[in-house]
């Protein structure tokens, strides 16, 4: 197959198999003879194999440690698990992240309506700078 055909077969971009390609990610196909890149049903089950890692928002050191293991003949799933847990953690802790920082974008939309917008200094935010807004 060549890249265009397996990059629909995968649901990846020509771009992104190439990128993967060129940073090691995962190993360069053979080529034909006009130079063509000629994927066989290995390469394609490798790429669908890279595609499902990264729609997990695996980082790219993640994925090519794993690739490594399996092309060569190692299973990667206790890597994989490694990842997937510090991945899910990480996704934690954004999530609180995102939490506070509604949260406080909630207090301060209350306190903004809380105040009127008839401030003496107009070039100040007085929902953000209050206290230059009342000096």
């Amino acid at each position: 197959m060549l890249i265009g055909e397996v990059a629909r077969s995968v649901g990846l971009e020509t771009s992104a198999i190439r990128y993967y390609e060129t940073n090691g990610i995962v190993p360069e196909p053979e080529r034909t003879s006009t130079g063509y890149r000629d994927y066989d049903k290995s390469d394609v089950d490798l790429l669908r194999f890279v595609r499902r890692l990264r729609a997990l928002e695996l980082p790219l050191d993640d994925v090519a440690e794993i690739v490594t293991l399996r092309t060569h003949g190692e299973a990667p799933c206790a890597q994989v698990r490694v990842a997937i847990a510090r991945e899910a953690a990480e996704i934690d802790n954004r999530i609180r992240d995102l939490i506070g920082i509604r949260d406080e974008l909630i207090r301060l939309n209350a306190a903004a309506d809380q105040i009127s917008d008839d401030w003496p200094r107009a070039d100040v935010c007085h929902v953000l700078e209050p206290e230059i807004a009342n000096a």
